[in-house]
């Protein structure tokens, strides 16, 4: 049965960061990601997931202006030194915390600037941050985002990740699969989990098309869910929705899924 991660970028927003990892442990996770640690105190963030019990499955490379329309700079060549300095940051971090796993949203194109010096500097940027990261034991994972919410994205759909990771060439550079960005972008959640699952690196949820949590929307998770264990997926799945009413009623959908799982896992072994 997948395990779930609370994403506290989206769970648990009416209170502060550090409370969110005691909100999640109160809910019963045992895992929890975000988007960026940088703007808080490293070490009470992790004596708050020791004295909680739970993991730092995932955080991101540092994003840019998100406020005013970034999501990453790794195709910038005027910002290379910006973009190591970050990675650095990042692989510091995760060796704090115990973090397994750092993603990079690669960015929106830049207007003006050529394409294919921006993919040269996107691919060797991204071949520093994997080595840089497999010196502290990290894995690199890039995660495609749908161009209808975020146009101008650099890397719109599973193709485009698997096409850059290979590029790349590094062993420990994974797709980050979010559900809810390729079913807005691609659809054929199933096919593309059987076709593609071992290269998974992490897995994130919402359903679709309003990204609240799953059974408010098209996206059947009873039947995805189970496809990872089929091929062998063992990390991590994400919570990375905007919950529709309270947090922790929005948990039922994931009661009833371990309710109706647990048979089928006892039956398996």
């Amino acid at each position: 049965m997948p395990r779930f991660s609370a994403n506290l970028s989206f769970l648990f927003q009416d209170l502060p960061l550090y409370e969110r990892l005691d909100a999640a442990a109160a809910n019963g996770f045992r895992a929890v990601e975000y988007a960026s640690p940088y703007e808080s105190e490293i070490a009470e963030l992790k004596r708050r997931l020791t004295a909680n019990g739970l993991t730092q499955v995932l955080f991101n490379l540092p994003m840019g202006d998100v406020a005013n329309g970034e999501r990453g700079y790794a195709s910038d060549p005027s910002r290379i030194g910006e973009f190591r300095r970050g990675v650095g940051a990042a692989a510091q971090i995760a060796r704090e915390l115990n973090c397994t796993r750092v993603n990079c949203l690669v960015g929106i194109a830049i207007p003006g600037l050529d394409p294919a010096r921006a993919h040269t500097t996107l691919i060797e940027n991204l071949r520093y941050a994997a080595s840089t990261l497999a010196a502290v034991g990290v894995t690199l994972v890039v995660e495609p985002l749908n161009r209808i919410e975020t146009p101008g994205f650099l890397t719109g759909t599973t193709a485009e990740a698997l096409a850059q990771i290979a590029e790349v060439g590094e062993p420990n550079m994974r797709l980050q699969y979010d559900c809810y960005h390729a079913q807005r972008a691609e659809g054929n959640l199933i096919a593309t989990i059987r076709a593609h699952g071992a290269q998974f690196g992490h897995v994130q949820i919402a359903d679709s098309p309003g990204r609240n949590e799953p059974g408010t929307g098209e996206l059947a998770y009873e039947r995805i869910l189970p496809v990872l264990d089929e091929v062998g997926y063992d990390g991590w799945v994400g919570l990375e929705y905007r919950p529709s009413r309270p947090v922790p009623e929005t948990f039922a959908w994931l009661d009833a899924f371990r309710a109706h799982e647990a048979p089928r896992q006892i039956k398996s072994r």
